[in-house]
């Protein structure tokens, strides 16, 4: 079964955060039958961060899932985090596994996950590890196609924040699986707005946000009745709310066959690449000047960083880009890298004075 090539876009996959009950797990499956989902989703382990909360229906679980399957034709999905979790679900003929994000920062861990899949066909959807760290997520991803897996995908389920009012539970942060898409364009991506948002108001923004990048696919927490949910109430949709964001999307497209607009895009492109090369001049020569400017400061003593100029400069710049209608984070993001780059050359350029006979 080739889950992970459909021309359709997105592929959908829906089902609640958690098994509960069989009545629950079958209501679900029963309204989702009727909407354009194409793998049943549930939660049968749940590892939580606090103990004493509901950890998952656990083995029970799967003999529903089995009759998910038998009534409604869905394949189903289960996240797995140990190797009796994959012997359980290759013994109940469950369709396709998801790695979770707790799991996948642990590389020993995906390691003997990945090995118990030897030699077994079974699709896998590795989700972002909870830091967003690009190299761990494309490693584990890695882990899975050397065991000789020919579907593996992606899921952007966003990263993990101590910033307590911020507007997602988990921010998003869309540069680190845009990268991810461009060293691995093959890949299919399949973004998690309700764990991204946790908030089920949030969840069709989010939703087009990643049909508006190019993600393939969307898996979307849905209960029968999301209030009453054992795990991750607040973040859950109802059937008929899924069925309307469904309907609502926005789906777009790789390339257009409009000859005219064809045309205006490369014209724009072609000026977006000007500007990208007098942007690359410009950091050179401000990074010119920051090597004088370490040299000046070796000289009178000075120490490379300067906290009160830093922060007067930041300020000024973002109030700046502001009147320029520049988000203020994004203005804050890219001088950052900027200063960073300019004090490490700095640094550089008082340990060459102090050492000038080292390379």
């Amino acid at each position: 079964m080739l889950l992970f090539e459909t021309k359709e876009q997105p592929l959908v996959i829906a089902g609640p955060c958690s098994a509960e009950t069989r009545e629950q797990v079958l209501q679900t499956a029963a309204a989702l039958s009727q909407l354009p989902v194409k793998i049943f989703r549930a939660g049968i382990w749940k590892p939580r961060t606090k103990p004493g909360n509901f950890e998952g229906i656990g083995e029970e679980g799967l003999k529903w899932l089995q009759e998910v399957k038998r009534t409604y034709q869905f394949p189903v999905a289960i996240e797995v985090a140990q190797p009796q979790h994959i012997e359980l679900a290759l013994k109940y003929g469950i369709d396709a596994i998801w790695i979770g994000a707790r799991t996948v920062v642990n590389p020993f861990q995906v390691q003997e996950l990945a090995s118990c899949l030897k030699g077994v066909q079974l699709p896998v959807m590795v989700k972002n590890p909870v830091t967003p760290d690009i190299d761990l997520w494309e490693g584990a991803i890695q882990r899975f196609e050397k065991m000789g897996l020919s579907q593996v995908a992606a899921i952007h389920r966003g990263f993990s924040s101590y910033n307590a009012s911020s507007t997602y539970r988990n921010h998003p942060n869309w540069i680190i699986p845009i990268e991810l898409k461009r060293r691995r364009p093959d890949l299919f991506i399949i973004s998690d707005p309700s764990h991204i948002t946790g908030k089920a108001s949030l969840v069709k923004e989010a939703a087009q946000k990643a049909m508006n990048i190019g993600f393939n696919g969307l898996m979307i927490e849905t209960h029968p009745h999301p209030k009453q949910a054992w795990s991750d109430a607040a973040q859950q949709i109802t059937p008929n709310e899924l069925q309307d964001l469904l309907a609502s999307l926005i789906i777009r497209k790789q390339s257009t066959q409009d000859v005219l607009k064809s045309s205006e895009l490369e014209y724009l492109r072609q000026l977006m690449d000007g500007i990208d090369a007098e942007i690359i001049d410009l950091l050179s020569r401000r990074m010119e000047l920051s090597d004088r400017i370490g040299a000046l400061k070796k000289d009178c003593n000075m120490t490379a960083f300067q906290p009160e100029r830093w922060n007067e400069m930041l300020e000024s710049l973002r109030e700046r880009g502001a009147k320029q209608y520049l988000n203020k984070q994004f203005i804050a993001t890219l001088f950052e890298q900027i200063h960073d780059e300019s004090i490490r050359r700095q640094t550089e350029v008082m340990k060459l004075i102090d050492n000038p006979t080292k390379p």
